[in-house]
């Protein structure tokens, strides 16, 4: 019998506390009665195991969308909207959805999208399919496909399963906690794994209150937990440091926030000095999508005793550290593999054990402290961002002759890209940035471009990227 699947948590609350709020969305109420009855109408139309891509801010109809997928076994794979029509169409490419359900505000883009995808997935649910759906989903059953950016330049599709999904929540709970009577301030974007799994879905699981923002603006942020009473939040540093820039900051009324949870990157120590004046302790922790996500978390009472470190392993999360110093992660919450990718999964997953990436040290007291990477990847603003991604799109540029990314740090976004080329032609710093805005996310496109007349090597033929970042001005 499949005890750990998330669409008990819906029913179990629906039945328990029907008339409950459980999203706020703009002062629109969604009682769990009404989440519950307008997923299960859903779920009718969709089978287990087939695919249903979203491109949507972070929307009520979006959760209804997920706890339909849940109920019924279906996969859901949520599509950052920052992302351009290529990267899109290959998403929808390698997940084949049977359904692509398209928010109008990013229409434009789906249909851009579209025209470069082989496939051609239906764009609204059948009503001619309603009462067809197949339901009991099992614990192994995927729920989440989330891409991740490709070590190799090609992006790999992270399934995670009800069961992933039951013990980070259920993991999360026991580390921090969110209380049946708690106002959750979501502001997370649903197409990032941690728009689902640490606050929200704990949240629902509780009987607590979402307030759901489309995405994360700093005044209003404060103006919402002033006026809604917030709780409880979770954000990347980035929005941190954006509150804290807020003219009104040091006037607002902050006292209702009792915990502010914290992660994607590090926290600057400065920066949480100035949320403590405040008298907000922001507990820090984390996480990979692999692990759905969450890892390592710092306990309330040592958020400032430990400041700079990223705490223990949630529980039910085992962590080791390899001959290497990376961080190894084994537990019932990390993801079976990558989407229809054998080879990754195998490189990933060793043993049992999920292969990071990431370097670590560990104190005494059995604390973990984050000290760098292993693989190439940089932080920018909370997303993950791999330079082989950047570089396979600026080979493609016929001037191109040689190219290599670095991430570089940036007072406001904590690292960007920077990008030294190799021209085999005439061309411009212009014109290579607007060929990279054409493939990828706005995010990921170099913030500076310099040309080099050679790439430094050692005898193997590597690229020295820390003599490349060295060469970047302060």
């Amino acid at each position: 019998m499949s005890m750990h699947t998330i669409d008990r948590i819906l029913r179990d609350r629906a039945r328990i506390t029907p008339d409950r709020i459980a999203i706020d969305e703009g002062g629109r109420l969604w009682t769990y009665r009404k989440l519950d009855e307008r997923s299960e109408e859903l779920a009718r139309a969709l089978t287990r195991g087939e695919r249903v891509s979203t491109l949507t801010g972070n929307t009520a109809d979006h959760v209804v969308v997920f706890f339909a997928c849940a109920k019924a076994g279906a996969i859901l794979h949520p599509i950052s909207w920052r992302l351009s029509p290529a990267e899109i169409a290959y998403q929808l490419d390698d997940a084949e959805p049977s359904l692509f359900l398209v928010e109008d505000e990013h229409r434009n883009l789906a249909d851009k999208a579209l025209a470069l995808a082989t496939v051609s997935p239906a764009t609204e649910i059948a009503c001619d399919k309603l009462s067809q759906g197949t339901f009991g989903p099992r614990d192994d059953d995927g729920l989440l496909l989330i891409y991740t950016s490709g070590t190799t330049g090609k992006p790999k599709g992270a399934l995670l399963t009800h069961a992933n999904c039951f013990w980070t929540n259920l993991s999360f709970d026991l580390a921090t906690g969110i209380r049946p009577d708690d106002v959750v301030l979501q502001v997370l974007p649903q197409f990032h794994c941690g728009g689902w799994n640490v606050q929200a879905l704990l949240a629902w699981w509780k009987g607590a209150t979402v307030v759901l923002e489309r995405g994360f603006d700093a005044k209003r942020a404060l103006e919402l937990i002033e006026r809604k009473r917030v709780t409880t939040t979770m954000g990347v540093p980035a929005n941190y440091l954006f509150m804290a820039q807020e003219p009104r900051f040091a006037e607002a009324d902050l006292s209702s926030l009792r915990l502010a949870v914290v992660g994607g990157a590090p926290m600057p120590e400065a920066l949480l000095d100035t949320w403590a004046e405040r008298g907000v302790d922001i507990v820090q922790g984390y996480g990979l999508t692999e692990a759905a996500p969450n890892v390592l978390c710092l306990p309330p009472e040592d958020a400032r005793r430990k400041a700079g470190f990223a705490g223990k392993p949630y529980p039910y999360v085992e962590c080791e550290v390899s001959p290497e110093s990376e961080l190894l992660v084994r537990g019932p919450n990390v993801f079976p593999g990558y989407w229809r990718n054998d080879e990754a999964t195998a490189e990933t997953l060793v043993d049992g054990w999920l292969h990071t990436g990431d370097v670590v040290e560990r104190d005494d007291e059995g604390y973990y402290r984050i000290r760098g990477r292993l693989k190439d990847m940089v932080i920018s603003g909370g997303e993950n961002i791999y330079p082989a991604e950047i570089e396979s799109v600026l080979h493609e540029h016929p001037a191109v002759a040689d190219a290599a990314v670095v991430g570089v740090p940036d007072e406001r976004w904590g690292e960007v890209c920077a990008a030294f080329v190799v021209l085999s032609t005439e061309t411009t710093e212009e014109d290579l940035r607007l060929h990279c805005g054409d493939r990828l996310a706005r995010y990921k496109v170099p913030k500076a471009f310099h040309f080099v007349d050679e790439l430094p090597r050692n005898s193997m033929g590597k690229v020295l990227k820390s003599e490349l970042k060295a060469k970047v001005p302060a």
